[in-house]
């Protein structure tokens, strides 16, 4: 029947736009929010040890991030080194958290199937009739990595930066690579800067010649640090 016809239809477009959301983006686009006193230096005075919270310090996830990031300050120059000999101590904090929005999607029926009109509708395939109206909600997931710079001899934060992106993956490990990209590629932002950053996906589904990961290696005779970095996950 047509009223079947035009059921499978709206059914069919809805299914559409949910493909859309789930799976259909080519980037990944972030905020990036960056505090700077930073002063440059040599690439020989770039040296950085991690310095971990006591919840951080025996984590898989932490080591895993670590490496990301380790590698994002290594296009900067720097260089993991054991504690004691560090510059720079480099802290992280991330974390997620779910959201949803509500959409109204239209939905078209038609009133007079194919009896009345058959193919001859005078009005085309959706008839003269505004569409009908149903609320879909769907989930948003945000997530954030912040990365802090200290000089370890005298405590001074002298590099902060916050990344930020939403979309449709609950995935946090995912979504870091992107994260870390964003936040480190243009190292070091001018203090205060709020920028957009957009990443392509690959045909993965990774960023750009983005891998997995061994779990980072600390440097021999590095130990693991017991203070947290400032603030908490900014996700929360």
């Amino acid at each position: 029947m047509m009223h079947d016809r035009w059921t499978r239809r709206a059914l069919l477009m809805l299914a559409a736009l949910a493909l859309t959301l789930s799976g259909c983006t080519t980037y990944v686009t972030s905020q990036v929010t960056a505090f700077s006193a930073w002063d440059g230096g040599s690439d020989a005075t770039r040296t950085f040890a991690f310095k971990r919270s006591p919840e951080q310090s025996q984590s898989i996830e932490q080591s895993t991030y670590e490496q990301f990031v380790a590698n994002g300050l290594a296009m900067h120059a720097f260089r993991l080194v054991a504690e004691p000999q560090a510059r720079y101590l480099v802290g992280l904090a991330y974390g997620s958290r779910t959201d949803t929005v509500t959409v109204a999607q239209p939905v078209f029926y038609n009133p007079w199937p194919g009896p009345y009109w058959g193919p001859w509708n005078p009005w085309g395939a959706w008839g003269p009739y505004q569409p009908a109206y149903v609320n879909q909600t769907y989930p948003v997931y945000s997530h954030a990595l912040g990365i802090r710079i200290s000089d370890r001899a005298s405590g001074k934060e002298v590099y902060n930066v916050t990344a930020r992106t939403s979309g449709d993956d609950p995935s946090l490990v995912r979504v870091m690579p992107f994260l870390v990209q964003s936040a480190l590629g243009n190292f070091p932002l001018a203090n205060g800067t709020v920028t957009e950053v957009k990443i392509p996906v690959g045909k993965s589904g990774g960023a750009p010649n983005e891998t997995g990961v061994p779990p980072a290696q600390a440097p021999a005779g590095a130990g693991q640090a017991s203070a947290a970095p400032a603030g908490s996950a900014p996700a929360k």
